[in-house]
């Protein structure tokens, strides 16, 4: 079964960084697009970036855009996301998923904190 596990949150500063990853598995993942979507306390869900199958392309929302770098490792499986100048506004809980025909898979999540 399909399979999307996400590991590195934690805590930063402003202006700090965090890496997150996410392993794939029970699916071709070189087939299919990968997405990272959060969810900060209280709001709902909005998408941050995408990558494109083969990792050609990637597209971010405009509130990470210049911060944010989305890439993706076909040998691993996985799926990762360099966070750089973080803002307060960035703290959420950071979920990868595939969205392959008439389904969408999501991870458990990886909390991210941002604070002094």
């Amino acid at each position: 079964q399909v399979q999307l596990v996400e590991s590195g949150g934690g805590l930063a500063q402003p202006g700090g960084s965090l890496s997150l990853s996410c392993a794939a598995s029970g699916f071709t993942f070189s087939r299919y697009s990968m997405n990272w979507v959060r969810q900060a306390p209280g709001k709902g869900l909005e998408w941050v970036s995408g990558i494109y199958s083969d990792g050609s392309d990637t597209i971010y929302a405009d509130s990470v855009k210049g911060r944010f770098t989305i890439s993706r490792d076909s040998a691993q499986n996985t799926v990762y996301l360099q966070m750089n100048k973080l803002k307060p506004e960035d703290a959420a809980v950071y979920y990868c998923n595939v969205v392959p025909p008439n389904s969408v898979y999501w991870g458990q999540g990886t909390q991210v904190f941002v604070s002094s």
